[in-house]
C-alpha cells in the first residue's frame, strides 16, 4: 500500500547499490535535505540585520543537525534547498537585513570559519563553513547575496548601487567557499535581479570529480542547466530547489527524474517541504535509479542518504562496467544499475497485442494553461494517434483494472506564456480528474488502471524528456526510450501501481521567444 512519505517505493533503506554484473564501480555517498523552513510572517516588512540574523539562525540550526545526522552515516556532501535559510515573498527593500556579500571564489579564497573577521556582516557564511568544516563534508546552500556596483560603470546597476542574488554556495569539507552561482532564471521573485549573463558554475571534489549548479526554475531552460551538461560535459548536478508541484506534469519529483533519465546525469535534488504552498518532492537520483521524498500529508523535513555512482569520467574512466555513459537525450537501454534485493529493475509484461489505428473525436482541454489537442482512450486495448501542427504523438496501449478511470492522448506545440514564457512540444497520457473530457488535464494523485503502453512523437526538438508517474506521485522510468527516425519514443510495462502520466515533454529552447 502506498504510504505518502514515499521513500523509493519498494524499501525505505536509503541505499543505492550498484549492482551490474558483480562489478562495483567508484561510488560516494550523498545527502539532500528537504525542509521546513522557519518563515518570516511578515515578509514584506523590512528587519533589522540582527532580527534577520535571530530568524536565520533558527533555520541554521535544523541544518547544522541534519549536516552532523549526514556525516554520521557517512555523507560526503548534502544540499539544501532554495530559500531555506531566510524564506521568500520579499520585496527588494525588505530583504536587505539578510543580505551578506559572497566574494567571488575564482577569486578569493576563504574559509569563513577560519578567518571570521576578513569580511563584515557575514555570520551565516561563518556559520555554514563551520558545520562544513566540523564534519568534513561538501554543504551546499542557498542564501540571498549582496554585490556593489556602480552605475557610472555599469548600465545595468540597479538604483539602491547593489545587485541582490538568489544565489548557491558551496562549502568544501575544510569550510572553504568553492563555488558560488547567481540564479538566473527567476520566479516572480521580486527581491533579486538576474545576472547580465547565464553562469556555468562548477566545481570540484576529491571524492567524485566535477559536480555543476543550479537553481529551481534554471531546470527548464537550455542555460545554464543544458549547457552544463552538453557544452561542459558536466554529469553531476546539485540543484536546490523550492518548487511548487503542478500535475499532470510537473511535479518535482517527476520533472527531477525525467531530467535525470534524459540528460544522463546525476542530480542532488533537495525542496522545501510546505503543505501550504504545495512544495514537497527532493531526492537523489541516477540515470538508472532514485530515492526519493514526496509527503503531501507531514510538515516534517526529510533527509536522503545514498551511496551513489561517480558519473565524472575523468574520475571513474566511464560510466557502468567501465563502459561509455549514456549520450544525453538519446534514450536508454535496459537499466545497468538496480536496488540489491529490492527488485526494481524488474520488468513485467510482454508485447502488445495487435489492434487497429482507431480515428476518434478530438476535443480540446486546457492542461497547465495550455490548450491541449485531445482524444480519450477506449477499450482495453488500443492503436490511437492525436496531432496539434506538425506535432503527433501515437499510442499503443494495453490496460485493466479500474474501467470507470477516464484516460486521454494530448498533444501541444507552442508557446507556455503563464508563470514563464518558454517553447513546448508535449505527448502526454493522462489519467483524467473526473469523468467528463472537460476533466482531462486536471490535477489528480491516484490512478488504478494498470496501463502497458509505447508512446511517441514527431519531435522537431531533440531536447525530450520522458516521464512515468505513477499513483501516489510515484516516479518511474521507461523501460526503453530513444529515436526511432523522426519520433522519439518510450515504452512501460508490468507497472505495479496505477498510471497517472506517461509524457514525453519536449523543450524547443530555440522558439522561447516566440
Amino acid at each position: 500500500m502506498f504510504s505518502p512519505m514515499a521513500v523509493c517505493a519498494l524499501r525505505v533503506a536509503a541505499v543505492l547499490w550498484l549492482c551490474a554484473g558483480g562489478a562495483q564501480a567508484r561510488s560516494y555517498v550523498a545527502a539532500v535535505y528537504e525542509h521546513r523552513v522557519v518563515l518570516n510572517a511578515h515578509p514584506a516588512e523590512r528587519l533589522s540585520r540582527s532580527a534577520a540574523l535571530r530568524h536565520m539562525q533558527q533555520n541554521l540550526d535544523v541544518f547544522e543537525e541534519q549536516v552532523t545526522a549526514a556525516a554520521r552515516q557517512g555523507a560526503q556532501i548534502i544540499v539544501f534547498p532554495e530559500d531555506a535559510i531566510h524564506g521568500f515573498n520579499f520585496s527588494r527593500e525588505s530583504i536587505a537585513g539578510y543580505l551578506e556579500t559572497v566574494p567571488d571564489p575564482a577569486a578569493v579564497r576563504w574559509s569563513p570559519c577560519s578567518d571570521p573577521t576578513r569580511f563584515p556582516n557575514t555570520e551565516v557564511l561563518q556559520r555554514l563553513s563551520c558545520m562544513a568544516q566540523n564534519s568534513a563534508l561538501y554543504v551546499v546552500v542557498n542564501l540571498p547575496d549582496r554585490q556593489p556596483c556602480d552605475a557610472r560603470s555599469d548600465a545595468r546597476c540597479p538604483l539602491d548601487g547593489r545587485y541582490q542574488f538568489n544565489t548557491d554556495v558551496v562549502f568544501s569539507d575544510n569550510g572553504t567557499i568553492v563555488a558560488r552561482y547567481h540564479k538566473h532564471n527567476l520566479y516572480f521573485e521580486a527581491a533579486f535581479d538576474a545576472p547580465a549573463e547565464p553562469e556555468l558554475v562548477t566545481f570540484h571534489t576529491p571524492f567524485a570529480g566535477s559536480f555543476g549548479v543550479f537553481t529551481c526554475f534554471d531546470i527548464l531552460f537550455s542555460e545554464p542547466a543544458l549547457a552544463l551538461v552538453e557544452a561542459r560535459g558536466v554529469r553531476q548536478l546539485v540543484y536546490p530547489t523550492a518548487w511548487m508541484n503542478q500535475l499532470p506534469l510537473l511535479a518535482a519529483v517527476q520533472f527531477q527524474r525525467s531530467f535525470s533519465y534524459a540528460a544522463g546525469v546525476t542530480l542532488l535534488a533537495a525542496n522545501v517541504r510546505s503543505a501550504a504552498l504545495g512544495m514537497t518532492g527532493s531526492g537523489i537520483f541516477t540515470p538508472w535509479q532514485a530515492l526519493y521524498h514526496h509527503d503531501t500529508q507531514g510538515e516534517s523535513g526529510k533527509l536522503l542518504v545514498a551511496t551513489v555512482p561517480v558519473l565524472d569520467p575523468d574520475v571513474a574512466g566511464g560510466g557502468p562496467k567501465g563502459g561509455q555513459l549514456p549520450l544525453p537525450f538519446s534514450g536508454y537501454p535496459e537499466p545497468e544499475f538496480c536496488l540489491r534485493g529490492g527488485g526494481e529493475c524488474e520488468r513485467g509484461g510482454g508485447a502488445f497485442p495487435e489492434a487497429p489505428a482507431v480515428l476518434s473525436s478530438t476535443f480540446t482541454a486546457e492542461m497547465m494553461y495550455d490548450n491541449f489537442t485531445m482524444v480519450l482512450l477506449e477499450g482495453s486495448v488500443g492503436n490511437m494517434t492525436v496531432c496539434d501542427g506538425a506535432l503527433c504523438c501515437h499510442l499503443l496501449f494495453r490496460r485493466s483494472g479500474a474501467p470507470a478511470e477516464l484516460y486521454a492522448l494530448a498533444a501541444f506545440q507552442g508557446l507556455h506564456v503563464v508563470h514563464g514564457t518558454y517553447a513546448l512540444e508535449v505527448c502526454a497520457l493522462v489519467r483524467c480528474a473526473g469523468p467528463a473530457p472537460s476533466n482531462c488535464g486536471g490535477e489528480i494523485d491516484h490512478a488504478h488502471t494498470l496501463m502497458d503502453f509505447w508512446l511517441a512523437g514527431t519531435f522537431s526538438t531533440r531536447h525530450v524528456f520522458p516521464g512515468v508517474l505513477g499513483s501516489g506521485v510515484r516516479p518511474d522510468r521507461p523501460d526503453r526510450s530513444g529515436w526511432e527516425g523522426r519520433r522519439f519514443s518510450m515504452s512501460r510495462t508490468g507497472m505495479r501501481n496505477g498510471l497517472l502520466t506517461a509524457v514525453l515533454y519536449g523543450r524547443a529552447f530555440d522558439r522561447d521567444r516566440g
